[in-house]
């Protein structure tokens, strides 16, 4: 699936600054988005009923956030060591990760006008193909045959998920609500933690 030449040996930095780093990102991220919701100024039901719009996105966006953290933990387990453009790869995602919060509250404040929403898609995207990205600068870095190739393997929900993403922004000008629809099914999709890394991990210690 991806070019790479295996290395036997995997030479490279230790893994661990790295993941402290980005579950420290992960971590204000969520809590950025938690901050944008606004406090109702009355207390009726209507004022609280008034901010589902917000509520919506924060809830979709904070799935999104526990998707990418959950992934990320799981693929870099699988991971011996990382090099310099794992690095970089690694930050490329952090960045398209940190402007979630800024979509989402726009998106909901709006109440999910055609814009937002198609904004808020193209960040999605950017995510899903930054992550892509970090995968392939994994691979190349620990081989082919390495634990981690073998385990995303061909990696049809990533593709899936990206045409989902592509085809719910053109939608977004015509039908803004579908696309949220489309957005919250890949969500779905991915909400079940995906084990390939763990089955892979377990039937190594197994054998």
């Amino acid at each position: 699936m991806f070019f790479c030449e295996p290395n036997p040996y995997v030479y490279g930095m230790e893994k661990g600054r790295l993941e402290a780093f980005s579950d420290g990102v992960f971590a204000i991220i969520i809590t950025i988005m938690v901050l944008e919701l606004k406090i109702p100024q009355k207390t009726d039901i209507d004022s609280l009923l008034a901010q589902w719009p917000v509520f919506l996105g924060y809830v979709l966006s904070f799935v999104y956030v526990g998707i990418y953290w959950n992934n990320h933990h799981h693929t870099l387990q699988a991971a011996e060591s990382v090099n310099g453009a794992i690095l970089w790869a690694n930050m490329h995602l952090l960045f398209w990760l940190s402007l979630i919060p800024f979509v989402t509250e726009w998106m909901g404040v709006n109440h999910f006008a055609k814009l937002p929403v198609t904004c808020y898609g193209v960040i999605l995207i950017m995510n899903a193909l930054a992550y892509t990205l970090l995968i392939i600068a994994l691979i190349r870095h620990h081989g082919k045959d390495s634990l981690l190739a073998k385990a995303i393997g061909k990696d049809a929900k990533g593709y899936i998920s990206i045409a989902i993403y592509a085809t719910a922004i053109a939608i977004s000008w015509f039908n803004s609500t579908i696309s949220v629809v489309m957005y919250g099914v890949v969500a779905c999709i991915w909400f079940i933690p995906d084990r390939r890394i763990e089955r892979r991990i377990e039937g190594e210690e197994k054998s």
